[in-house]
């Protein structure tokens, strides 16, 4: 028998590295059919193993699992694909190819054969040049799938890693977001007869929202709505800051709260609160962020409130009498512009009104056919929860405002509210 192939050596032609196919079982119960491809294989350069029957094969597989298999179609016992298919049930991670060796051509049978596992097929008796060029390509199959499974290796490898690496900043972010609550320790709290809630829901596991009230006075409130420029990390560092500028708790490191020599507390005017953020974060180097605000006080007697807006969408007074009213005209963020002059305004409640301050993400999430909710839809949504109040109120709202946000953004900013809930003087005190 002669061929083309290079004797002693593994090399195929049109390769210019050693194939894959390094070690081979040929598989028939003719000896001559056997010994004459195996002694063609070993000139060729392969390892060559040789069994009469399936049964055997299976258990020289199981010792050393060859690259390639040669297998007659019919054998005594355990036929070709038969064998075939015993062989692909085997475990293991390299892959072996497997060629059949048959004088079937029938198109069932070639089915027949590719079902039980077979990746090519030889017509006997084998012709040397035909079986070099299937040889050749099913090295270059097993190549390709070898280098396959290395890449899959370091992808897989590399995606443990960023696991690793995103798990350790889940569990950091995690706990950022329990320091964040923390920020706002209560989310309920009466003040005389009136009542001020609060509804914080970020987009992600922090967000740049925050709400609060403080009350250094018994007559008089102080209460806030904020949203911080961008997302994430950089913007729930800066809630955290301006947290610690408006804290409930430390009364004498809050920056809209003043102390008097005689030890007492008072609230400072909203729009100079509103100044002394804005100077303070201008003057910062490096901070590119910004935030918008709704800030106000309230005289718990009268009903008084005096207001500032920054840039914040505009605060809504729901009357007793069922009237909605939007209070401000816009103005801008704080940090974004130095020097900014702010305007303060001034109104007055009457027991049983409700004053919101709320963040954008409300009024611009998208809803039903992906139109925004915007003004008209957050007054549907209060008029319809108007039999409820305080916190209860607020979840309410949240609850339907899910109901109807589109599965395709889902809740795509930071939630925010504050609800100041006024129900007049508090004739006992």
């Amino acid at each position: 028998m002669t061929s083309n192939f290079q004797t002693g050596s593994l090399k195929l032609e049109g390769q210019d590295s050693a194939p894959s196919l390094r070690h081979v079982l040929v598989v028939d119960d003719s000896r001559l059919e056997r010994r004459i491809i195996a002694a063609s294989l070993r000139r060729w350069g392969f390892d060559v193993r040789e069994a009469e029957d399936a049964q055997s094969a299976l258990n020289m597989c199981r010792h050393q699992r060859p690259d390639l298999i040669l297998s007659d179609w019919v054998m005594p016992g355990m036929s070709g694909p038969e064998f075939c298919q015993a062989f692909r049930d085997m475990s293991g991670e390299r892959y072996g190819y497997f060629i059949l060796l048959t004088s079937k051509s029938e198109a069932t049978e070639v089915a027949h054969g590719l079902n039980a596992g077979a990746d090519d097929f030889l017509t006997k008796p084998v012709n040397p040049h035909e079986l070099r060029a299937r040889i050749s390509a099913g090295d270059r199959i097993i190549q390709m799938q070898r280098e396959l499974r290395e890449k899959n290796r370091v992808i897989s490898d590399a995606l443990a890693r960023l696991q690793d690496v995103y798990d350790k900043i889940d569990a950091d972010l995690i706990q950022a977001r329990k320091i964040q609550e923390s920020l706002v320790p209560l989310r309920d709290q009466n003040f005389g007869l009136s009542r001020i809630s609060l509804l914080l829901e970020p987009c992600g596991h922090i967000g740049g929202d925050l709400v609060g009230m403080f009350s250094p006075d018994p007559d008089w409130v102080g209460f806030y709505s904020i949203d911080v420029s961008g997302h994430g990390i950089t913007s729930a560092m800066m809630t955290a800051r301006l947290g610690s500028y408006l804290s409930s708790i430390h009364l004498e490191q809050n920056v809209a709260v003043q102390r008097h020599p005689d030890g007492s507390y008072a609230l400072r005017e909203p729009v100079d609160v509103a100044s002394h953020l804005n100077a303070r974060l201008n003057a910062d180097t490096g901070i590119e962020e910004y935030f918008t605000l709704a800030y106000g006080t309230a005289d718990l007697r009268t009903g008084l409130v005096r207001l500032v807006q920054a840039g914040h969408p505009h605060p809504m007074l729901l009357r007793q009498t069922g009237e909605v009213e939007f209070i401000g005209g816009g103005g801008v963020p704080v940090g974004l512009l130095p020097d900014v002059r702010f305007e303060q305004m001034e109104f007055r409640m009457q027991p049983g009104d409700r004053l919101l301050l709320y963040s954008d993400g409300l009024t611009e999430c998208q809803v039903d056919q992906g139109e925004m909710l915007e003004e008209a839809g957050l007054v549907d949504m209060l008029q319809s929860s108007t039999h409820i109040a305080g916190r209860e109120m607020l979840d309410d709202v949240f609850w339907r405002l899910t109901e109807r946000m589109t599965p395709e953004t889902g809740m795509s900013d930071d939630v925010s509210a504050l609800l100041f809930e006024y129900q007049g003087p508090d004739s006992n005190r």
